[in-house]
């Protein structure tokens, strides 16, 4: 029987809460299933830094790169805030992306029935609103060179250097044909290839891509009208694909429009190695107080499920659970509201685990 090593990077704030909570959930699972789980730990992150001297650990990143996967909670705080940049919890989190290749960026925007009404956008239009933003997550625009503040003529002229090559392109947007398949089949590619020689190469390699998975849909769109339709029409989208400077908006549009920060989990893949968390960051003033949400954390297990282990089976029942939960009204604080359950983070993980019992024979 397989066994599926994870390793397990808490963090700082309230990384060990979320993280235990997932941890419990996966637990359970694997009993019901009889998959199993091995968990090991690594520090990153502030308190990497404290025990360690750096926020990345010599030791924890080749417990990674030993890992079938990688969970991890948030980093960071203010108790690290005044230290230089290179030495910064959030440091560690972008040098571990590197070492792993982590090119693609998965951020699901979901909206749940139960907390419709938490989104900015109409009841009718935010309804039935299900799609993954994948984001190049190593080269365009933050990367490129030339960069960098110049003098010309004896003025101070910014570059930054828009740059894809066809590899960079090609995996990301084959990651996203990938994606595509597990789900509804469709994909939206976005570009700006009406006046962006990189844009024009990215959906010339979509349209190439796109002969090698035919059972897949695919749209282009320019990313200013992406921009509105997610707003107009959220709920006919189901994976966008775009590169790194318009994911790195357009996903954070996405995640507004769900209404709660604390429900969207996230996936870094690469060819080998992933890495699972959820989207909100450390939260260090709820840190201890047995409050934080812990279903972001919670969904980036079943991200990892799917993606990194190809156990659908699993992956559906924990989304189905943390759904069911939310259907029985119960909530932490940050999205609480009148005539619901409120719970820390025990109870709403004791309550997902609950449901997990309840439904795991119907799937």
């Amino acid at each position: 029987m397989a066994v599926y090593k994870i390793a397990v990077l808490k963090g700082d704030g309230i990384g060990p809460e979320i993280v235990n909570s997932a941890l419990r959930v996966l637990k359970r699972l694997g009993e019901l299933s009889g998959v199993s789980f091995e968990f090991e730990e690594g520090l990153i992150g502030g308190i990497a830094i404290d025990q360690k001297g750096e926020p990345l650990p010599q030791e924890t990143l080749e417990l990674c790169l030993k890992a079938d996967a990688v969970l991890l909670g948030a980093v960071g705080g203010p108790k690290w805030d005044n230290l230089p940049t290179s030495k910064r919890p959030e440091k560690g989190l972008l040098q571990i992306r590197k070492a792993l290749d982590l090119y693609a960026n998965l951020r699901p925007a979901k909206v749940y029935e139960p907390l419709i009404s938490a989104s900015p956008l109409k009841e009718e239009v935010a309804r039935g609103t299900d799609f993954i933003v994948i984001r190049e997550l190593t080269g365009d625009v933050y990367y490129g060179e030339p960069r960098g503040i110049f003098i010309e003529n004896g003025k101070r002229v910014g570059i930054n250097t828009m740059k894809y090559t066809e590899d960079e392109i090609r995996r990301v947007v084959k990651k996203a044909f990938e994606v595509a398949l597990k789900r509804r089949k469709k994909l939206t590619s976005v570009d700006k290839s009406n006046v962006l020689e990189v844009s024009g190469l990215w959906r010339d390699i979509v349209e190439e891509e796109k002969k090698n998975y035919p059972d897949v849909e695919v749209e282009h769109l320019y990313v200013d009208n992406c921009a509105m339709q997610i707003v107009r029409r959220p709920s006919s989208f189901d994976v966008i694909v775009t590169g790194n400077i318009f994911g790195d908006i357009l996903s954070d549009e996405a995640a507004v429009i769900t209404g709660s920060l604390g429900m969207l989990p996230s996936a870094s893949l690469g060819e080998k190695y992933a890495l699972y968390e959820p989207v909100h960051g450390s939260a260090p003033d709820i840190a201890g107080k047995g409050i934080a949400n812990p279903i972001a954390t919670i969904l980036s297990t079943a991200m990892m499920l799917r993606y990194s282990f190809n156990l659908e089976r699993l992956a559906s029942a924990i989304e189905r659970a943390v759904e069911l939960t939310l259907q029985k009204g119960y909530r932490t604080p940050d999205i609480y509201s009148e005539g619901c359950i409120k719970v820390g983070t025990e109870q709403m993980t004791d309550a997902i685990i609950n449901s997990l019992e309840e439904i795991w024979e119907g799937l």
